[in-house]
């Protein structure tokens, strides 16, 4: 393959969550183009399953699609180089309130490739225990549901979920352990 080449780099806005950056490319054959990029520390997110069997899902308003939305926990790495498994954990506790005796690694995925550099690691939490009241982010207003797997299933095959990170998730969880 041809090789493409960042020959410059700039800063157009520094945010919370995400650096927009517009970089300018040489291509193959020599001429030059721009392209956006968004520069994301990385997220984890996590699969956790009751002793019930059931999956604590949560339900929050997301900006860019004006609605509430539900997915399962999950929450921005504090720094680039944090353990994605210990962010993981603390968002299961602060999001849900449980903590959990087992956690497992499942994949990484990256959610839009072709502009943005975040990944998201993805994790399932087994032993749950109920340990304190959710501990939110004062701009973060969650409701916690449980839902059966075939529930969350269901809803992903009739659209009602939608995100991709869920969607992932919980569809490796359940080709995993419930064939």
């Amino acid at each position: 393959m041809d090789e493409i080449k960042r020959i410059d780099r700039k800063l157009v806005h520094k945010g919370k969550v995400i650096d927009f950056y517009q970089d300018t490319m040489q291509m193959p054959d020599g001429h030059t183009v721009e392209w956006d990029l968004i520069d994301h520390d990385g997220a984890a997110a996590v699969v956790a399953v009751r002793e019930d069997g059931k999956l604590l899902m949560v339900r929050q308003y997301r900006n860019p699609l004006e609605r509430y939305t539900l997915e399962i926990p999950a929450g921005k790495l504090d720094t680039r180089d944090e353990d994605p498994m210990k962010a993981a954990q603390r968002e299961l506790a602060e999001e849900t309130g449980y903590v959990c005796e087992d956690i497992e690694y499942l994949t990484t995925i990256y959610t839009t490739v072709a502009f943005c550099d975040e990944k998201i690691g993805l994790y399932l939490a087994r032993g749950l225990k109920d340990r304190h009241p959710q501990h939110l982010d004062e701009d973060e207003f969650i409701n916690l549901e449980a839902y059966t797997l075939d529930e969350v299933r269901q809803m992903i095959y009739d659209g009602k979920i939608q995100d991709s990170k869920t969607i992932v998730g919980i569809l490796l969880y359940a080709s995993k352990y419930h064939l």
